[in-house]
Order: C-alpha cells, then structure tokens, then sequence
C-alpha cells in the first residue's frame, strides 16, 4: 500500500526544514497543500516541481475521495501553511481515511509553533495541554478557560492579534495574574517572547500593538496559587448550583481550590 506522509514544513526560517522532509517532498506523486499559493514559495526555494493540489477547510470533504484516488497509485504528502499538518488545520479526516482504506500514515517532524513556544517559555514542560484557539466570543472564552482553570498542567492556547488584548483579559479574571509567556513571529525575524504575568502582559501588548500570530502558555493550578478573582468563583458557583450539587458540597470542594475560605464561599451560596 502507499504512505501518507505528513510533513511538517517551516514556521518561518526556511532553514528548519529537514532533509528528509524535502526528500518526501520531491518522490512523492503528489503534495496535498492547504494553500498553494503558500507551499509554491516553499517548493520554489528548494527547486521541487511535484504536483500540488489544495486541500484546506473549505474542500476537505469534496476532496477526499480525490486525494484518496492518488493515495491509491502512490505516495502522497500532506502540508499546512506552516508547521505540522492536522493541528488546528485539515488533515485529521483524510489520515482516518487513509487509514481505513488500509494505507501507512507516517509522520515527518519538524516545525511545530506550540511546543516551541513551550520548551522556550521557561513553564514547566514536563505535563502540558494544548487547547488550539481560544474561543471568538468572550463569553464562551470565559465558560471554556472556567472548566481548565484548576487543572495543574501547564495550558497551551493559539490566538489571533486583534482578539490579543481581550484574551488576556479574560485569563487573568479567569485563572488570575498566573505567569504566562507569550510568543509571536516565533523563527521570524521579529521573533519575540514575552515572559511575565498576565497582567504584565496586557501592559506590554497594550503599549505595543499586537501584530502576527500568537501562542499562549500559561502556567497551571498549583495549591499555593493565590486567591481566585471573585468573578471566576462566583461563575463557578453558578455553575455547580446548576448541575444541582448540594451547597455544603460545593463549598466544601470550592474552598479547596480556590484560596477562598469555605465559610465565606458558602455564604456566597446562601445569599444569591
């Protein structure tokens, strides 16, 4: 059967691609690009004349059973505009197809924006947990950021520049003023990392007008953390009130985590 091979192609510096992966790249029979315009400056740089045919968001399902058709009679490569394919970008249906019609999916490493940003951010590595984009609107941002607010891994977020600033918002009333780093243009000539607080980082954004694209980390819970703002703990109160936990409980378990004292949680409970 033939391989499906996704290759992982430069964030920004065209030198980090890998020998093997502009290997994979000139055998192949064709290289499936979420934007062809994108991977022709890529392919032009290396003088690599294989076909190119787009695969991205909009086509992902129409162009299945096409890519599937040359899969069939050769090797076929997967690329994103940048970086490694299938994260946050096409890729997850056509590897289950490929897989199902009895094909070899194999990985090319390379360029992967989040986990430079995290090796770089100086946050623990060791456990971490990678959520793609934030959500658009601040109210589900806020509900999705609540329910990852108490685990003790190290939290990974992708985030476009004019939602920046809100964003952090957002976190710091959510999580509270957590160390973070945050990084933009990452292999690019205005690379940039930014270690700090949340709040230090609004600051800096806010004087410093966000441009490119961003990767958040942002450290987790840890028992010694400080107090919860009372925003997040009155959202989690609700919430728990809602799914009809009984008040003692959830006092109880609040106060565990959140650096409030449970007879003041509890009286939270009691008066709304």
């Amino acid at each position: 059967m033939s391989t499906l091979y996704l290759v992982a192609t430069p964030i920004g510096n065209l030198e980090d691609i890998s020998e093997r992966a502009l290997k994979v790249l000139r055998t192949v029979r064709l290289i499936a690009a979420e934007d062809t315009r994108q991977t022709a400056k890529l392919l032009q740089h290396f003088d690599i004349r294989t076909p190119v045919r787009s695969y991205h968001e909009h086509n992902k399902v129409t162009r299945l059973d096409n890519i599937l058709s040359v899969l069939a009679e050769g090797d076929v490569a997967l690329v994103s505009d940048a970086g490694t394919p299938a994260l946050n970008d096409p890729g997850y249906e056509l590897v289950r197809a490929a897989l199902s019609a009895g094909h070899i999916v194999s990985p090319i490493p390379g360029a992967c924006a989040p986990i430079a940003a995290l090796v770089a951010s100086g946050l623990p590595t060791d456990a971490f947990l990678y959520l793609g984009y934030l959500p658009r609107k601040s109210s589900e941002r806020r509900a999705f950021v609540r329910q990852i607010g108490n685990l003790p891994y190290t939290l990974i977020f992708l985030e476009a520049p004019h939602r920046l600033l809100e964003s952090l918002i957002d976190l710091q009333e959510m999580l509270g003023n957590r160390e973070m780093a945050v990084a933009r243009e990452l292999t690019k000539l205005h690379e940039e990392i930014f270690r700090g607080s949340v709040e230090a980082a609004r600051t800096h954004f806010g004087a410093h007008p966000p441009k490119g694209e961003f990767t958040l980390v942002v450290a987790g819970f840890t028992f010694t953390e400080e107090r919860w703002p009372e925003e997040r703990l009155r959202a989690e109160l609700t919430q728990r009130l809602a799914s009809g936990e009984a008040p003692a409980r959830i006092a109880a378990g609040v106060a565990e985590v959140s650096g409030w004292p449970r007879r003041e949680v509890y009286r939270m409970l009691t008066d709304s």
